[in-house]
């Protein structure tokens, strides 16, 4: 990837960022609200508590549903494409998927709420931070729950409400290392043996690893510092707040290998004819190409403090929907097996616990609750106050 390519990719995330931020400011997301506000900070309310729609009847909703004629949704995987034509083929309703990066998404429904236009009706959106610090408060979007799929959502996963738990892991190529991962601790990324042999998506332009970055120093510090001392044998000397912010500057300067998509990562270190050895950090839909394009990768998952991390995936719907019964309707469908489904064929956990977690996980990823992080849904707000402080330290030590 040209370093050209990097900059056009940072520069339309940034600029997305740029220009929701000022629209947050001049207070130009539109007045009709799902959530209130008391007088609180906007950010701070829109994680107050869940819209339960406790009068949830299917019935009536779908015939409802069916007149509207019509739904668009967004996400960040084109397996949203799928999942929209089982909608269309269960209730007979004109769907459209649209896959989006969530920096596009967040632009799009932000102006499209400014200019009292909406075409897309719902997202299922990646971003968490983003989603409680712009989307909610700015009233973009709500968080609707139906009643009668409630009980089956845990509490920490209802505001705002995870519909999916997908992952990012380590890989390496077996092919190139036959005995095994070649690295066992996080901490051994940084060191001078892997110099400019990382890959990774450019952090500035993927939001969630990110937040990881932010989730690594508030949720997970204690665990990176067992892991320098289990790897050096000394305690971690550092001047950051934090052992995660140590690890990244230190990942940031070993010259990592950053690309503008996962694709990228997995061809660079899995791809049939590649011979460098490298370590790559993708997202567990890759391993369809392990089938689809020969790749030769695994899991490290021998890796520690943890192989990987999961990231969730939330389900919202735009205030301003001409389709709100369709909206509605999309989203208890995304909620049962039947609509999740065709989003977890290469691995994931639903967030109702209704449905049985993915048998599609890559080989290696047996124990999500052990061999990955998960952010804290608690530090989403947290984690977008600090992201351009997170986006600056990988800047600034990236050279």
């Amino acid at each position: 990837m040209t370093s050209r390519t990097r900059t056009s990719h940072r520069h339309r995330y940034l600029l997305a960022m740029g220009v929701v931020a000022a629209l947050a400011a001049v207070g130009c997301a539109p007045s009709t609200a799902t959530n209130s506000t008391d007088g609180t900070d906007a950010a701070d309310a829109a994680v107050a508590g869940p819209v339960i729609d406790s009068d949830f009847d299917l019935a009536a909703l779908t015939a409802a549903a069916k007149k509207e004629g019509a739904v668009t949704v967004y996400d960040s995987t084109g397996d949203i494409k799928k999942v929209a034509d089982a909608f269309q083929t269960k209730y007979g309703i004109k769907t459209t998927g649209v896959k989006s990066d969530v920096g596009d998404t967040l632009e799009k429904m932000t102006r499209e709420a400014q200019a009292k236009n909406v075409t897309i009706d719902l997202t299922l959106y990646e971003n968490g931070p983003t989603l409680v610090g712009q989307l909610l408060p700015q009233k973009t979007v709500y968080t609707w729950i139906p009643a009668d799929l409630a009980d089956q959502i845990d509490e920490a996963n209802r505001n705002p409400l995870m519909v999916l738990s997908k992952a990012n892991v380590w890989i390496y190529n077996p092919k190139v290392f036959p005995n095994g991962c070649p690295v066992d601790n996080l901490w051994d990324l940084t060191s001078a043996e892997w110099r400019g042999k990382v890959a990774l998506q450019d952090p500035l332009g993927k939001p969630n690893i990110i937040e990881w970055f932010n989730q690594l120093g508030s949720t997970y510090d204690a665990e990176l510092r067992t892991a320098y001392k289990a790897n050096s044998g000394k305690d971690l000397a550092t001047s950051e707040a934090s052992a995660g912010k140590e690890w990244v500057k230190q990942l940031a300067k070993n010259d990592p290998i950053l690309t503008a998509a996962d694709d990228d990562v997995s061809a660079a270190v899995a791809a049939p004819n590649q011979t460098e050895p490298r370590i790559g950090l993708v997202s567990i839909a890759k391993f369809r190409d392990v089938a689809g394009k020969g790749y030769k990768m695994k899991v490290c998952d021998s890796l520690k403090p943890y192989v990987g991390y999961q990231y969730p995936k939330f389900g919202a719907i735009a205030t301003g929907t001409k389709h709100p019964n369709a909206a509605k309707l999309f989203m208890h469908f995304v909620l049962t097996a039947e609509g999740i489904t065709p989003e977890m064929g290469s691995g994931g956990i639903s967030g109702s616990k209704a449905v049985p977690p993915s048998s599609n996980n890559p080989p290696g990823l047996t124990d999500w609750s052990r061999q990955l992080m998960k952010f804290d849904p608690a530090k989403l707000l947290s984690d977008f106050r600090d992201a351009q402080t997170m986006q600056d330290h990988w800047r600034l030590n990236h050279r």
